[in-house]
């Protein structure tokens, strides 16, 4: 076990922690946390520290997270740790990349400056980035690293359903499904997607013959779920024998699941970038590659 970088991690994601610690072979301890009953947030580290510190933190609901980065990352520097990686498998903040608005936050410039500051590395998983093309221009830490769900999604569809049709559900997502097809040569191809609000949007298949065919909607993330109904209702009117879902981030916000589901979906897959029922497919030993390389 190495000894020299210790992770730390919240109690909320303690199994994800140990997949991880146990993958890099790295000793791991809990960031102890009290909430006065004025909301604010008491957080108290180990008393003994190495030079190298991992912490663990995924951004799903971030913005308290954030805040409890703040406060540890600052905290770790004072206590003399001259290393400190943010392992943060899904990065929040990352869509709002230009001001459509005049006085529009642009918030991935913001979080990315403030992470970088924090951190010297930041590893995450399929950001959800648009008109920027690496993450080290959203998030211009000393080293930035970027890794994807997609090729281990693409493993389990695979043994799920071999001889899949891989379908992403907007222009966005071919990079990711393009990722997944070539790991097994699956056929593939992408939606076009027009949005015209957080919860409405039109999709338009791509001319492809899914008749009688097996289908994975495959994306980095699922929010409202909107997208996919759309896509997966096209999909079964078009003759699709069925429609699978495969995502790297499982946000489902309020009933997603349930309207997903309604609309046709068979099985739902994700990675456990963020702790959903829905996991499959474990992202730790990736995680632990990137970290001891």
């Amino acid at each position: 076990m190495d000894s020299s970088t210790l992770l730390l991690y919240f109690d909320d994601e303690q199994d994800s922690a140990s997949r991880l610690a146990a993958a890099a072979k790295f000793p791991m301890a809990a960031i102890e946390r009290h909430r006065f009953p004025d909301g604010e947030l008491k957080l108290r580290l180990p008393e003994q520290l190495p030079s190298k510190v991992v912490l663990l933190r995924t951004l799903d609901k971030p913005n308290e997270k954030l805040l409890e980065l703040l406060l540890v990352a600052r905290t770790l520097r004072t206590m003399g740790v001259a290393d400190v990686t943010l392992v943060a498998p899904y990065l929040a903040y990352m869509r709002q990349d230009i001001a459509f608005r005049a006085g529009e936050v642009v918030s991935q410039r913001v979080i990315g400056a403030f992470l970088a500051d924090l951190f010297d590395a930041v590893i995450t998983v399929d950001p959800h980035l648009h008109r920027v093309a690496t993450l080290g221009e959203a998030v211009p830490a000393k080293r930035p690293v970027v890794l994807s769900g997609a090729p281990l999604l693409a493993d389990w569809i695979a043994g799920q359903r071999p001889q899949a049709l891989l379908i992403g559900p907007d222009e966005e997502s071919a990079q990711w499904v393009g990722q997944a097809a070539a790991r097994h040569g699956f056929d593939y191809a992408v939606c076009r997607k027009v949005r015209h609000g957080d919860r409405q949007v039109e999709i338009e298949l791509p001319v492809v013959n899914v008749q009688g065919r097996p289908v994975v909607l495959l994306d980095d993330m699922a929010s409202s779920g909107h997208t996919l109904v759309a896509a997966t209702q096209l999909l079964i009117a078009a003759g699709a024998r069925s429609v699978d879902v495969a995502v790297t981030h499982a946000l489902f916000a309020d009933n997603a699941i349930e309207i997903i589901k309604n609309a046709g979906v068979g099985a739902i897959w994700s990675t456990d970038c963020v702790l959903h029922p829905t996991n499959a497919v474990t992202m730790a030993s990736a995680i632990a590659g990137a970290l001891i390389t």
